[in-house]
Parts: structure tokens; C-alpha cells; sequence
């Protein structure tokens, strides 16, 4: 377990932990020699004991660390320390982009654009260097105060996913930015980086996600055959342009999309021209679902063609009258002839008078094994030595199952059975399942092992950290409880009640506050305040403390820094005389 104040290689100083994730946690380091502040990214100590995956870890780690470019966070090292593998990279002081949506619930056309095209270039350079990086998604892109983009997690993405596709046989991905062929098992290629950069696009305009679902495998399949959503539907005010890139980027057919990231980096930089805003529809060229139809169809024409071009030929073997050809045709004729008259008489005469006869397999449920195999043996059939055993709820341990092929089917005799008997009613260990996504996990618990699985809310403290609302924080069943199907489950999921942010703290401006309070459905009210101690335009004050909950239609008011408005130097006051006039005696002198 890392701690505060450990030293890994004895030159990176944990200093506090930054992020957790299901294969590695990731904490704010000092590296010690070189005086600078580090993110660290450890593997999980259970994994570290998968050779493969250790050696994959490090391997696509090494590759992402040549990657130099200002938007791809820089890679500086990767070691290993007494167990504890590790990667150390640059530390990036901002948010992520999944932070800033949900703040802002969608972002302007040019602010969109200007993140896009700081994606595609950084992809484009990793693109060149032939790394994909397979995973992604808002949350794997920071984005700094200055409005600097950072994508992460490269190396670890590309050994993450080819782990979990050995492993499990299925993607456990970012199931709303997976690619079609990647969710149907083909494997990545630089266009899922496009596809992914697309979906992101999507977002970062409409605030929402193209495609959702109650599990990952609903959201996959609607990828992999529903079309996205129209962009200028949602805003009518979006250029035809813009919609284009989208579609072009989020093409099922992988031939649809942009051969690479630099020329949708380069359509991106001309998106907004005059001759192109109101461009046509644009319209892809392949069929974006190729089915085995039009494959046989072609192969048919093919053919026909072939035959086609071979038909003068044989007509010139004909017409050349050489009469001891003929007869060698006439010959060879007479013998194929006789072949495949011999050929049907041994496949299907001689076959019909010696072919076993057909039996029915027996019901033998409940039967001990010797009794099912007296049984199958009478029949003429062979019995398998393996017997096999299985799991059941229903048949008592030690009798039979079923058998394979299965009851009620006809087959001849002389085929072999297998016997399946009972092992018992079947027990799985249930894990930890806390910070994971519980779409995920309700699928596994329902579909593999047929528990039923009930998802409730909890309350939780939100000042402490930020909890993703489909995040397990909790589980009814402690991990290590034995369960068999029809069991029942709770995954606990954090109640996040929406509060008011410190406003002032955060360096809010009054554009931040409204755009705020639209999201929210408040009524803002606006204050100002004149005052140095602050910078002008910021919010120094607001009405609902921060931390407090959310209630439509509130009324919200916010106090605004305003410079002062810088007074003149007061003249010197005159002196009246005696008689009462005023005392100008400096200027008559000058007079």
C-alpha cells in the first residue's frame, strides 16, 4: 500500500493521492532530484503479479514516453521498486474535461473547435509514431487555466484493453466512446482514435452523449447499428460544416471516417471558412453496413463475368475439327461418366443398405450414471469414459444432468455420448466491488452468474472528493461472501445532490455564474462591489453558501468586484478678506 511521505526508487516523495482507477492509482510525487512536482501512476498490487501483463504494461509505457507534444502529457519514467510498478509523468495542474462539462453543460462552437483541434494535432503526432491510444474519452484529456489541452494515459489505455480482452473475451472499455468494430472484437486501429475524437466532439457541442443505455451491452449495439443523433437538430445554429466532421469522424464503416487524425485536424482548420459553412450533407461513400448479401452478389457477377470471356474460347476448341480430339473428349467423357456413376453408388447405395439405424437419445435425468449408461448402451450407442460434471440447483449431486447430444434427438447408433453429472448447486466468491461502474457490474452479477442485483442510493460528502454518479461506493455482500444464482445483491451508488460551488474560492467570473444559474434554472442577481483586494469582474461574495443544495427557481445573488472609481485632488480653499471678498491677492500680484 503507498503511503504519504513513501519514496518509490528512492527518489519520487508521495505526497498525497490524486486518483484512483480499476488497474492503477495515480498520486502527486516530488521528484526529489530534479526539484519538480510529479504525477505518479502505479499499478495495482493485484495485478503485479500477472507476468504478461506487467511486461505489456511496460512495454507500451516505454513506447508512449517517446511521444514528445505539447498537448500529450509528458512521460519521464518507468521502473519498478520492490513490487510496485510505476510510471512518472508530467504534472498537469488543472481539470479534466468531464470536470469542465459538468460545470459548463456544454461548451461554445469556438471553444469546442479550439479543444478539437488541440486533440487532433496531439493525435496526429502519436498517430505518426504509430501508438493508438484506444481509450479516449473527456475524462483522459486535462485542460489547464490557460485553456491548454493534456491527453493521458497513453501505454497504459493500449495494455489495459489487450489485457481485458484476453482475459474476459469482451470490451470493458469507455463503453460511450467505443468504437463499432472495436465493440464487435475486430480490434483498434488509428480510425477508433477518429471515432472516439468524433463522439468527443458531440459532446463537447451538445453537453450530452449520442448514445445511452441501462448496460454496456445495450450502449455497444446502439454504436455498433443506431445512427447518431443530427448535431443541428439539437442546434440549429451549428454550421453544416461542423456537423459534417462529426459525421464523418463517427462513421460505422471504418472507410467513412478520416484516414487520419491530421486531416480531420486540417478539416477542422477550415470548418468555419465562408465557402464552406453552408457545405451540402455530406454523404458516405461506402455502405455503412456491409452485409453478406451484397457480398455474395458480387461474387455471382464475378463469375458470370468469367464465364462470359470463356465461352469464345470454347467455341474455338470446337470449331478446329480435329477429329482425334474429339475422340480423346469422347473417351474421357465415357470414363468420368462411369466414375461418378461409381461415385453415387458407393455414397449413397452401399450406404443405404449398410447405414446404422437411427435411435432417439433417452431422457436421463435423475438417473445415476451406471443407470444412464446400461440405458444409452442398449440403444446401440457408444458411452463416453470422461464423465463430465457440472453444476446444478435442480439435480442431486452425483446423478446426471443431461447428456450431449441432449435428449429427444435422433441420431445413429454407434454415436458417441458424453454423461454430465451433477457437482451440486454452484457457489462463486464475490469480489470488492467499490469504484467500479455499476452498469458493468449489475450486467456481470445478472447475465454470468444470475444473481438479482437492486441498485440503491446513498448519500455522500462531496467536499471531500467528487463522486462519479455511477460509481459502486458500497455493496450489501462483503467481499468474500459465497452466493449461488437467485441470490440477491445491493450496490450502493452515491446520492449526489447538486450544491453550490465556492464560487469566489474558484476564481468564478459573472459569465461563469449565468451560465451557472441556466443550467440550474436559477434567478441570478447581480451586486457590485468596489474594492482593491480583488480582481475586477470576479465573484467575491454569494448568497447560498457553497456546499449547499441546489433548489430550482431559487433566487441566487452574487457580489462583484468593481475597481473604485479613483477621486481628484481637491483644490486649495480661498481665504475671505475682511470686508468679506475673497482673499486674491496672489493674483493681483501676478497681475
Amino acid at each position: 500500500m503507498i503511503t504519504k511521505g513513501q519514496k518509490i526508487n528512492d527518489r519520487y516523495e508521495i505526497i498525497r493521492s490524486i486518483g484512483e482507477g480499476g488497474m492503477a492509482n495515480v498520486y502527486l510525487g516530488y521528484d526529489t532530484i530534479l526539484d519538480r512536482n510529479v504525477a505518479i501512476k502505479v499499478l495495482r498490487g493485484d495485478l503485479s503479479s500477472d507476468e504478461k501483463f506487467v511486461r505489456r504494461f511496460q512495454r507500451e509505457a516505454l513506447s508512449a514516453s517517446s511521444l514528445a507534444h505539447p498537448n500529450i502529457v509528458e512521460m519521464y519514467d518507468v521502473g519498478e521498486d520492490d513490487g510496485i510498478y510505476y510510471i512518472v509523468m508530467e504534472y498537469v495542474e488543472g481539470k479534466t474535461l468531464k470536470q469542465l462539462l459538468k460545470k459548463r453543460g456544454s461548451l461554445t462552437l469556438s471553444e469546442a473547435i479550439d479543444i478539437m483541434l488541440q486533440l487532433t494535432d496531439g493525435m496526429a503526432h502519436a498517430h505518426d509514431s504509430y501508438i493508438i491510444h484506444r481509450d479516449l474519452k473527456p475524462q483522459n484529456i486535462m485542460i489547464k487555466d490557460d485553456g491548454q489541452i493534456k491527453i493521458t494515459d497513453f501505454g497504459i489505455a493500449m495494455a489495459l484493453n489487450a489485457t481485458q480482452l484476453t482475459q474476459t473475451n469482451s470490451v470493458m472499455g469507455s463503453v460511450h466512446y467505443l468504437p463499432p468494430e472495436q465493440a464487435s472484437g475486430k480490434g483498434s486501429t488509428i480510425k477508433s482514435d477518429i471515432y472516439s475524437m468524433g463522439i468527443i466532439f458531440y459532446e463537447l457541442l451538445t453537453g450530452s452523449l449520442p448514445f445511452k443505455g441501462d448496460n454496456a451491452v445495450e450502449i455497444a449495439l446502439k454504436h455498433m447499428r443506431d445512427p447518431l443523433p443530427s448535431v443541428k437538430e439539437d442546434i440549429p445554429s451549428i454550421p453544416q460544416s461542423i456537423e459534417n466532421i462529426i459525421l464523418k469522424a463517427t462513421a460505422k464503416n471504418p472507410k467513412n471516417r478520416y484516414d487520419d487524425a491530421r486531416s480531420m485536424h486540417e478539416d477542422l482548420l477550415t470548418a468555419l471558412d465562408d465557402d464552406r459553412i453552408n457545405e451540402g450533407l455530406y454523404k458516405y461513400p461506402y455502405p455503412e453496413h456491409e452485409n453478406d448479401s451484397t457480398k455474395n452478389l458480387k461474387k455471382i457477377e464475378d463469375l458470370e463475368k468469367v464465364e462470359d470471356e470463356e465461352e469464345p474460347i470454347a467455341k474455338k476448341i470446337e470449331d478446329t475439327g480435329d477429329k482425334k480430339r474429339k475422340k480423346i473428349i469422347i473417351i474421357l467423357s465415357i470414363v468420368f461418366c462411369i466414375l461418378v456413376l461409381g461415385i453415387i453408388t458407393v455414397a449413397f447405395i452401399v450406404p443405404a443398405v449398410t447405414e446404422p439405424k437411427n435411435v432417439t437419445i433417452p431422457n436421463c435425468q435423475d438417473l445415476k450414471v451406471s443407470q444412464c449408461e446400461k440405458k444409452l448402451q442398449d440403444l446401440g450407442l457408444e458411452v463416453r469414459t470422461n464423465i463430465k460434471s457440472i453444476s446444478s440447483s435442480k439435480v442431486e449431486k452425483g446423478k446426471v444432468v443431461k447428456t450431449d447430444p441432449e435428449k429427444g434427438r435422433s441420431v445413429k447408433q454407434g454415436t458417441k455420448v458424453t454423461i454430465y453429472k451433477s457437482s451440486g448447486e454452484e457457489t462463486f466468491e464475490i469480489k470488492d466491488y467499490t469504484g467500479k461502474n455499476y452498469i458493468e457490474i449489475q450486467t456481470i452479477l445478472e447475465t454470468q452468474y444470475g444473481l438479482d442485483v437492486s441498485i440503491e442510493k446513498r448519500d455522500v460528502d462531496t467536499s471531500d472528493r467528487e463522486y462519479d454518479e455511477q460509481e459502486i461506493i458500497g455493496q450489501s455482500l462483503a467481499a468474500g461472501s459465497e452466493v449461488k444464482e437467485g441470490d440477491s445483491i445491493i450496490l450502493y451508488i452515491p446520492n449526489i445532490v447538486d450544491t453550490f460551488p465556492d464560487m469566489a474560492g474558484n476564481g468564478w467570473s459573472l459569465a461563469d455564474a449565468e451560465a451557472f444559474c441556466d443550467k440550474y434554472g436559477l434567478t441570478i442577481k447581480v451586486e457590485y462591489q468596489d474594492t482593491t483586494a480583488y480582481a475586477e469582474g470576479k465573484i467575491i461574495d454569494q448568497s447560498r453558501a457553497a456546499g449547499s443544495p441546489i433548489v430550482k427557481g431559487q433566487t441566487f445573488t452574487v457580489t462583484i468586484a468593481r475597481k473604485p472609481v479613483e477621486q481628484t485632488k481637491p483644490t486649495t480653499p480661498t481665504t475671505p478678506d475682511e470686508d468679506g471678498d475673497t482673499d486674491t491677492s496672489s493674483n493681483d500680484a501676478t497681475e
